[in-house]
């Protein structure tokens, strides 16, 4: 597990089984027992809380990463890998971030 994979992850009700992004930064996977995930969904409203993903990221249909809905979940709940956030593209999440929490100065990214 690499910070900025897509995995499946089963999340408690009602969200259930889904794909997330993986937050936690690389080395912490090693000894955490929850990790910081964020949920990949179909449904896309465009807003600047979201990052969109392809079949590039390993999706089969346009998704986005929501920012909105961050989790500190079990590692345990983490399953199979999907795939990637593509090189470079972390200043999106982070600027995607900076609008969940209204951090001006991550908005700017």
């Amino acid at each position: 597990m690499r910070q900025y994979d897509i995995h499946w992850a089963n999340l408690p009700a009602p969200v259930g089984r889904r794909p997330v992004l993986l937050l936690t930064r690389t080395p912490a996977f090693g000894y955490l027992s929850k990790v910081i995930v964020t949920e990949v969904t179909t449904t896309i409203r465009g807003i600047p809380q979201e990052v969109p993903l392809s079949k590039t990221e390993g999706l089969p249909q346009p998704s986005v990463a929501n920012l909105d809905n961050v989790h500190v979940i079990p590692i345990r709940v983490v399953a199979e890998r999907i795939g990637r956030l593509g090189a470079g593209r972390d200043r999106e999440i982070k600027r995607a971030l900076g609008y969940a929490l209204d951090w001006p100065e991550l908005k700017i990214l």
